[in-house]
């Protein structure tokens, strides 16, 4: 998707009471290169790549003005998502830096936190989730309609809590994937195995009338070597 100019938006907004949350992905991780399972205790934060891609995004916003004047901007409390923020958060007028928040967070692994991917299917085997989606991706984990419904309650509370103004969100692909789930009322909430990009932006519009969806995946600031 192409970058969104200064003073562009996908849909004109339906009042001047709506929420506007604009939802970042965190850059690229060092467990997802690693192949290791990042949750509490596997994250190491970004790569190289991830940083720069934070940097290309921050250095969008600067230019574009388009998150300016941000009344807030939260992040997951995993290292990858809070050092996106820390990058961003003078472009969005986030002086005080991010509000960390649990509820933010990918899907919670568990025991199998930390293992690399190939030890955990030893483990643990892999759940289907497509067959039942209750199924705990491991002992103490969650499921993926629980991580679902705590995810999508989670920016819905962040929502609440700036009515009528602009949240940004530094989180993960899954978290994004669970707003299109639980906001556009998709029945089941099966996954939907999107692709969201490195430090995209995903926008929601929020007021009286519920939620809608302005733009998915925007990462137009990723040039070559950052995809």
């Amino acid at each position: 998707m192409s970058e969104i100019p200064a003073g562009v938006r996908t849909m004109a907004p339906v009042s001047d009471a709506a929420t506007r949350v604009v939802l970042v992905r965190h850059g690229e991780s060092r467990c997802s290169v690693a192949g290791v399972v990042g949750g509490h205790h596997g994250c190491r934060g970004l790569t190289d790549i991830g940083v720069r891609q934070a940097q290309a995004l921050a250095a969008r916003l600067a230019r574009t003005g388009e998150l300016a004047g941000a009344g807030a901007l939260y992040s997951s409390v995993l290292p990858r998502a809070l050092e996106t923020a820390a990058v961003i958060a003078p472009a969005v007028g986030a002086g005080a830096g991010a509000v960390a928040d649990c509820d933010l967070c990918e899907l919670h692994p568990g025991d199998a936190d930390g293992l690399g991917w190939a030890e955990y299917r030893r483990r643990y085997g892999e759940p289907d989730w497509d067959a039942d989606p209750a199924t705990t991706i491991a002992p103490g984990g969650e499921s993926w309609t629980g991580f679902v419904d705590r995810a999508s309650s989670g920016v819905a509370r962040v929502a609440g809590a700036h009515r009528g103004g602009l949240v940004v969100i530094v989180c993960h692909g899954g978290v994004v994937e669970s707003t299109l789930l639980a906001f556009l009322a998709v029945t089941g909430r099966p996954r939907l195995k999107l692709r969201t990009e490195h430090t995209s932006l995903t926008e929601w519009e929020h007021d009286a009338e519920g939620w809608r969806l302005l733009r998915y995946n925007d990462a137009g600031h990723l040039g070559p070597g950052l995809r």
